[in-house]
């Protein structure tokens, strides 16, 4: 790995392990339950909304093992070449 891709996978874990990176899942995991509900969905434009809201909430909830599935594969790379 790059130097540059080491500080990349070490700063994301190293915010990974924050105590504001515990709170920000924390509040997406609630605003997600709001978000998912039908309930309060006016009309279709609002659905389609909602629907994206709920893409990226999971993109931020699913980040920290993206990273690290990514992490491992550019590890195993490195292995490979040496």
């Amino acid at each position: 790995m790059t130097p540059e891709t080491e500080k990349y996978f070490r700063d994301l874990n190293d915010m990974f392990r924050s105590e504001g990176w515990k709170i920000l899942l924390g509040d997406i995991q609630a605003g997600a339950t709001n978000v998912n509900s039908i309930e309060g969905t006016k009309d279709e434009q609002d659905l389609y909304f909602r629907k994206g809201q709920l893409a990226v909430m999971a993109n931020i909830l699913n980040l920290e093992s993206q990273v690290a599935a990514a992490q491992e594969q550019a590890e195993a790379e490195q292995d490979a070449e040496d």
